[in-house]
């Protein structure tokens, strides 16, 4: 029995070397799925790992150790990220307030990512990923699951590199969000995020057509991209005693806490999500990843399940805490933003400075940093939350 497992735990390490250094278009989840011919389900007993067709079933025993060996990026990716995307996405404003400084009681610097291209800081993750593309993963296109910005930060990308992209939209997306993301090219396929599985959609058209897949979260790459959001606040106002950051899926959470842990080490960093959808919070408290229904919020680009593999392992080990924040203190802080600072901001992005604003006891006499991850929202939808 112990050589078994040695022998088990000895061909996890080699697959899993094999996986990470695989080409981008055959790398697949890890998270929950069983082998079944060439394509992947759910499974509960087990866990898949491959690149291409080649793929083997993992017991949990081994999964758990499969989990330990996962290489996680580091700030040197960020780094590389930035050169990467330099004079093609917008190095944003930071903005401050001083009523929000009044209010606070402390010096409060926002990082306006919904002035980047396409209004959010997705495009950073996406062009990222796309410009390490080969000549054959251009040839045949990129296939991205999104509800919203990380399609049209791949659909930009894609064509500013002349990649062709298709994207599975949820059909009760903003509309706004999918006009743009065909505007730019791509080809919009749409589901019903309640009923369906956007991965498996993203899996079985890059299987039938061999596209790459690139999530929208979970991929060294994308979190990598989107880490440089934090690099470029901490390099123009220096140390900071808190920053605040919204939570999804964790890409810009976890990319984040590679450039706090590098830039600003004492830094507390708080990840933000909606009341309705705290499986982030959970999966920190608990120590694992916990997944939920998809919540029902009017922040959108948070309506996520669960964290990823990459970002979890990143969440875990540098982030201080996972706060929360209702649909009440997010209308209330789009019109704040509307107001006081002349800014369009969706939803989602509100979620940093709606949690600032209930720690301001906490936080008087500091340096906090909120990063606003973006400004895509209906105007019609838009005004009728602010009529609230």
């Amino acid at each position: 029995m112990p050589l078994r497992k040695s022998f088990v735990n000895h061909f996890v390490v080699i697959i899993l070397k094999h996986y990470i250094f695989c080409s981008v278009d055959t790398q697949r989840s890890i998270r929950d799925y069983k082998v079944s011919d060439y394509g992947a389900s759910h499974a509960g007993s087990g866990q898949t790992v491959g690149c291409g067709r080649r793929w083997l079933s993992f017991s949990p025993h081994s999964m758990k150790v499969f989990m330990q060996t996962l290489v996680l990026p580091t700030y040197d990716d960020v780094v590389a990220a930035a050169r990467r995307i330099e004079g093609h996405a917008h190095r944003t404003p930071v903005l401050t307030s001083r009523t929000v400084d009044a209010e606070l009681g402390a010096q409060v610097f926002f990082k306006c990512e919904n002035f980047q291209r396409m209004g959010a800081f997705k495009f950073r993750g996406a062009f990222n990923a796309l410009s390490k593309f080969d000549a054959t993963q251009r040839k045949h296109g990129v296939v991205a699951f999104s509800s919203g910005n990380h399609a049209q930060g791949i659909a930009l990308s894609a064509r500013l590199l002349g990649i062709p992209a298709t994207i599975v939209m949820p059909h009760d997306a903003p509309a706004a969000k999918v006009a743009a993301t065909r505007e730019y090219g791509a080809t919009v396929v749409s589901y019903d995020r309640y009923t369906e599985d956007r991965e498996a959609i993203g899996r079985q058209l890059a299987e039938q057509q061999g596209l790459t897949l690139i999530p929208p979260y979970d991929h060294p790459d994308i979190l990598a991209g989107q880490g440089t959001a934090a690099k470029e606040l901490f390099e123009e106002i220096g140390p900071l005693d808190a920053l605040f950051v919204c939570l999804g899926g964790g890409g810009l959470l976890s990319g984040s806490a590679l450039a706090t842990r590098a830039l600003a080490p004492d830094c507390k960093l708080y990840g933000v999500e909606p009341e309705a959808g705290n499986d982030g919070q959970q999966s920190l408290r608990s120590g694992s990843i916990v997944k939920i229904d998809t919540p029902k919020t009017i922040a959108d680009g948070a309506q996520t399940q669960y964290l990823g593999n990459y970002t979890f392992g990143i969440i875990k080990r540098d982030v201080n805490d996972i706060l929360t924040a209702s649909d009440a203190q997010l209308v209330e802080t789009m019109r704040f933003f509307a107001e006081r600072m002349k800014m369009v901001v969706e939803p989602t992005g509100c979620l940093g400075f709606a949690a600032a604003r209930a720690m301001a006891g906490e936080l008087k006499g500091q340096r906090v940093g909120v990063i606003i991850s973006g400004g895509n929202i209906d105007l019609d939808h838009y005004a009728r939350l602010l009529a609230r």
